[in-house]
């Protein structure tokens, strides 16, 4: 039985804890819990390619933890990202749990 106050025992969230979705929480989550950011805006933000970001944006969707919509702006297709309260709660939990790592 682990002690769960002992901070070896603390799991990082394996879906989070990679370094490209990593950046994506946290850019995510300086947003206000209903704002969204537009995928043009993230990738450039982050630096990254089309095509990684829409990886990294799936396994995240996956879980739960962001939302992408589709939808028009004018007549210009859009793609637009947040992250979900359950995403929230999720981040919350790895910077906890990050912390009690760094500080025993």
């Amino acid at each position: 039985m682990t002690d769960q106050t002992d901070p070896l025992s603390t799991e990082l969230d394996p879906v989070i804890h990679a370094q490209a979705r990593l950046r994506v929480v946290s850019a995510l989550s300086v947003l206000r819990e209903d704002d969204r950011i537009t995928f043009p805006q993230l990738q450039d933000s982050l630096k990254m390619t089309a095509g990684n970001l829409s990886v990294h944006l799936r396994k995240l969707e996956d879980a739960g933890y962001v939302e992408v919509t589709k939808t028009h702006q004018g007549r210009t297709p859009a793609t637009l990202v947040r992250l979900t309260r359950r995403g929230r709660l999720a981040f919350d939990d790895y910077t906890a749990a990050l912390r009690a790592l760094l500080n025993p």
